[in-house]
């Protein structure tokens, strides 16, 4: 055996094959890519594969002595980077994004959560690189470290760069626009790879940061030509049905449909809002459309009629921009506008968003009494904020329009004993388990409210919104979904989880269960008219929910959409009768239109577009000419 001569390897070689096999591992074990051919299989397989050759061929341009330290840096840097979608990918079943990677101020509320994540054999991911680092350190004869001439350098790129070609050729054949869909960010993983997707999203980055700066309001006109086109008159029997009330806004966190009359082992999940919703319009259509910045989409969606950005959250990279939101309308109305949550001001840049969306108020955690028996990692549990909530709706002007985003139904959904009035399901997932008693918590936090309000005098004066803002059980709780629902979760199923409760209390009015198909970005307009406040000529892609004549529709940030008759999701159009598959020409109609609506929504944000607009175009020109002189 001494004599044996081991076949030399060159350093390069070492990190590109150990990290090309763990993502492609990765790819198979962590995260759920859908492979329908073998073509794909190939495509998901070699897609690593240039840019670990690019990236590592880059040590061949250094000395010897500093190859090995960048080799180890970079390599240790893109295993953190893959490890983090890896976490990521398990709650959200998505990936990251470069605005993510900077809402640092999120982090230090997100400990437990991000504990939860992790898995014990996580240690796995990072072996290769202790490996590595002891393959540097000990230097073994089988590993060389070659001088690169120019030609050999020349060669090297050219096969990578050549691979990079093939990959991209492929996936286009595979996926055709594959650039364009931006919004899939699974489709470019499993074509382009993650690292390469991770470059593509800081190209992104750069080209939208530099929309506001090119903008200058001349695409605001086929905006409003669109906008004026699809707007629908307001339920004359229905308009100012609220004028001069009360708005009181709770939105429920993680909350679905799902749990609405559901029982576990013969308990209601939510007995308070299933009798609440008796006396209130209960939309069972209405959906959830929130990007990466979940609750904070679901609240941008809420006071603005915009869409959510397909990367990052708009709280954090567009919180300077001009916006036509409901607060800033309501205060123009009389109104005393405020947000109550007893969390940190910061998380989701709050404290800096709400003063560019108009609210006079924020009620944070420093505004109310936060006893440890009685918070959760993410601040006050449910019934307490409620009830120290009362004392400052006491103490607001009225009317006022208060909105309350509870806390306590969070993932990882952990809650007391002692706050546990249903048992846990029963399931393969914990997560899944945990979330009915954290609901039926919720529940009965609301109950109290709804009861306080009574009791102060409030509840006959306001109008009560109640709305889930968001999923609380991801993709990746499928199989345990399926026992509960009793049914596989298809596309078309996962689609309909999107669902979240929509209640609207007016006092005075009977109840009545509505089968229109709405979302989030329609409660704007539907809350305004309900006030008896015109929203004609507003920026708004959202229809009043009670309009006679408004279109049934509702769409996803994932370009997916459900009207009354069809839901698309993931390239399949289903008819809603029958489940099943249908001709794409039936969708063909609302997958345009819901191209161009998050298109022209984009355009707004990215371009800051309603600077131009109104009363804001007149001071945008001021400020313009006193630059210029």
């Amino acid at each position: 055996m001494r004599n044996v001569k081991w076949p030399k390897i060159s350093l390069l070689a070492i990190p590109t094959l150990f990290l090309w096999l763990k993502t492609y591992i990765a790819y198979k074990t962590s995260f759920s890519i859908p492979i329908d051919n073998v073509t794909q299989e190939i495509i998901l397989f070699i897609n690593p594969l240039s840019f670990l050759l690019i990236v590592f061929g880059l040590s061949m341009f250094l000395k010897e002595k500093n190859q090995g330290r960048f080799i180890f840096i970079t390599y240790s840097l893109l295993s953190v980077i893959l490890y983090a979608n890896v976490v990521y990918y398990r709650e959200f079943h998505d990936f990251i994004t470069l605005p993510l990677l900077f809402q640092t101020d999120n982090l230090g509320d997100l400990g437990g959560s991000i504990v939860t994540l992790i898995h014990p054999l996580d240690f796995l991911y990072f072996v290769d690189v202790v490996i590595l680092a002891l393959i540097m350190w000990y230097k073994p004869n089988f590993i060389t470290r070659p001088f690169y001439s120019k030609r050999v350098r020349r060669a090297y790129f050219l096969v990578a760069f050549a691979i990079a070609f093939f990959n991209l050729g492929l996936a286009e054949a595979e996926r055709p626009q594959l650039l364009t869909r931006t919004f899939d960010r699974e489709i470019l993983v499993k074509n382009i790879g993650t690292y390469n997707y991770h470059l593509y999203d800081i190209f992104l980055q750069s080209k939208t940061s530099a929309q506001r700066a090119l903008a200058d309001g001349s695409e605001l006109a086929d905006i409003e030509n669109y906008v004026r086109a699809n707007y629908k008159e307001p339920n004359p029997e229905l308009f100012g049905a609220a004028k001069g009330k009360n708005v009181i806004v709770i939105s429920m966190e993680s909350t679905q449909s799902f749990v609405m009359g559901e029982k576990i082992n013969g308990e209601e999940v939510t007995p308070f809002l299933n009798d609440f919703i008796k006396d209130s319009f209960y939309f069972e259509n209405f959906y959830s459309q929130v990007g990466q910045g979940k609750t904070s989409d679901s609240e941008f969606l809420v006071d603005n009629s915009l869409y959510p950005l397909s990367r990052g959250a708009v709280f954090f990279t567009h919180s300077g921009n001009e916006y036509e939101a409901m607060p800033e309308i309501l205060n123009e109305n009389g109104y005393f506008t405020a947000s109550l949550h007893a969390n940190n001001s910061s998380f989701w840049n709050r404290d800096v968003m709400y003063q560019s969306l108009g609210y006079k108020r924020f009620y944070d955690v420093e505004d109310y009494e936060v006893p440890e028996d009685e918070t959760t990692e993410w601040g006050l549990l449910d019934i307490p904020f409620f009830e120290q909530s009362i004392d400052h709706l006491k103490d607001m002007p009225q009317p006022f329009y208060a909105k309350f985003i509870t806390l306590t139904n969070h993932y990882p959904f952990e809650i007391a004993e002692e706050y546990k009035w249903i048992d846990e399901y029963d399931s393969n997932s914990g997560t899944l388990n945990r979330y009915f008693p954290t609901v039926r918590y919720t529940d009965e936090a609301i109950k109290q409210f709804i009861e306080q309000l009574k009791a102060e005098g409030i509840y006959e004066d306001s109008i009560i919104i109640i709305y889930g803002d968001h999923y609380g059980i991801s993709q990746n709780h499928n199989k345990a979904m399926s026992q509960l629902l009793g049914e596989e979760i298809t596309p078309y199923v996962h689609t309909q989880l999107q669902r979240v409760p929509l209640i609207i209390h007016i006092p005075g009015m009977e109840g009545k269960t509505m089968e229109t198909v709405g979302g989030q970005i329609d409660l704007k307009p539907t809350l305004l008219h309900l006030l008896g406040i015109s929203t004609k000529g507003n920026i708004d892609f959202g229809s009043d929910l009670f309009a006679l004549d408004r279109l049934d529709y509702a769409l996803q940030r994932d370009g997916s959409f459900v009207t009354k008759d069809y839901l698309y999701a993931e390239n399949v159009c289903y008819s809603k009768n029958t489940e099943e598959p249908v001709d794409i020409s039936k969708c063909q109609p609302y997958i345009d239109m819901t191209a161009k609506e998050l298109d022209y929504s984009d355009k707004i944000i990215y371009g800051d577009l309603l600077r131009f607009y109104g009363e804001n175009a007149s001071k945008e020109q001021t400020d313009k000419r006193s630059n210029e002189q």
